[in-house]
């Protein structure tokens, strides 16, 4: 069994983002108690949120981003930039608390203290651009790991695979022009294609071009389409590009069960997508791998979702 971390805490339930909002800290509350009832606690490392050091954010985000959001939230307003980007007073702490949640696990695998982990963390952040949030996000979460990978542990080439169902704007951006980090999202497009973003020809640009690829899905698709889209793009390009590092915006929002989209992903499918993210991280980046959760709005699925992933990091026997 590998040593898995996993990032929780109380506080990233203060984010609050009002009445029928899809992102909700009831996504939070179904997983701990999903992995709670699975018996999977003892076999974890928990890890809880911290402060992150604003130079961190500062990494990928412009200072004005950051100063804006916290004043916004200082001032007490309910939404910051966009009617989607719904918070509270306690917004731009909690945002803070999610990017330190993440490097905490990603310093301990470095370390070797871990194999591997899954965040499970809010507000998510694949979507924050350097100098705006969209779509529940304000600072990207991923992004913010693979610099400080980099920057901290020196790692010159870094993995991010994406599969949550809508493809994430913000990663793309700031990676653009990057060949260090190799960015590969799959997701649903067109239809439910928020942002809109993430079709074929967008492959990065200048001394990027090459280390962005995207897999658009028409709306309907499933598992075995998903299998073979994945073995198709994203296998070859990781043999070549061999990440020393993976780093995986995961998102369940695929899943047939859930609202926000048209995809027809079963949770079996989604096992199967991490199952092949773990051969990759063991051939190329000795195991280490870190999940982040981004999208998943179905309560009754994300629990099940979520203790299967657990169990693939893990590699326990899946009995549930």
């Amino acid at each position: 069994m590998k040593r898995t971390g996993l990032v929780f805490d109380d506080r990233y339930l203060l984010h609050d983002t009002g009445p029928d909002h899809p992102e909700t800290s009831e996504r939070l509350k179904v997983i701990f108690a999903g992995i709670e009832a699975a018996g999977l606690l003892p076999k974890l490392v928990l890890i809880p949120g911290r402060r992150v050091e604003e130079k961190w954010i500062r990494t990928v985000h412009a200072e004005g981003h950051i100063r804006r959001f916290e004043e916004a939230c200082a001032c007490g307003y309910a939404e910051y930039g966009h009617p989607d980007n719904r918070m509270c007073g306690e917004s731009f702490d909690t945002a803070l608390l999610a990017v330190g949640g993440v490097l905490q696990a990603t310093q301990m695998v470095m370390e070797g203290k871990l194999d591997n982990a899954f965040c499970a963390v809010r507000p998510p952040g694949h979507h924050a651009e350097p100098n705006r949030a969209m779509g529940f996000c304000y600072f990207n979460n991923i992004a913010i790991a693979a610099r400080y990978l980099q920057m901290q542990w020196g790692i010159a080439r870094v993995g991010i695979v994406d599969f949550d169902v809508h493809h994430g704007n913000g990663t793309q951006a700031i990676f653009d022009g990057d060949p260090t980090v190799f960015y590969y999202s799959i997701h649903e497009h067109p239809t439910f294609a928020y942002p809109g973003t993430g079709r074929e020809f967008e492959r990065g640009s200048a001394l990027g071009i090459g280390y962005t690829l995207n897999t658009p899905m028409l709306p309907g698709q499933g598992d075995q389409d998903y299998q073979e889209a994945l073995e198709r793009d994203l296998v070859p390009a990781f043999d070549v590009f061999k990440p020393e590092v993976i780093l995986v915006s995961a998102g369940f929002d695929a899943h047939a069960d859930d609202d926000m989209s048209y995809m027809n992903v079963s949770t079996e499918g989604f096992s199967w997508i991490m199952r092949l993210l773990m051969e990759l991280a063991d051939k190329y980046a000795k195991g280490r791998i870190i999940s982040i959760l981004e999208g998943g709005y179905c309560l009754q699925r994300l629990p099940e979702l979520i203790v299967n992933h657990l169990k693939i990091l893990l590699q326990a026997p899946d009995n549930h």
